[in-house]
């Protein structure tokens, strides 16, 4: 297995994973695609999309084996949803 290492800060990765999608890859995928995953290189603008973040990654670095993945769900503000926890004070 290949370490793999960010060569941004996290906050370059969102800056830039961002701009591409809103600029290049939104109105290719998201229309029909609402709740699926895009995996974007932030370096080479290359991108993935599937149901599940882990099987988008994948898809990217067999693609391109040195990426720099930003990860987005379609349609969402998060990739990841916690579910809500309710405790009772009984």
């Amino acid at each position: 297995m290949t370490a793999r290492k960010p060569r941004y800060s996290k906050e370059e990765m969102e800056r830039r994973g961002t701009e591409i999608y809103e600029s290049k890859i939104r109105s290719q995928v998201e229309e029909g695609n609402h709740g699926r995953i895009v995996a974007i290189d932030i370096e080479t603008e290359a991108f993935e999309m599937a149901d599940e973040t882990l099987e988008a990654v994948k898809r990217l670095y067999d693609r391109v084996p040195d990426a720099q993945p930003w990860i987005l769900r379609i349609g969402h503000r998060a990739v990841f949803r916690f579910p809500r926890i309710v405790f009772h004070n009984d």
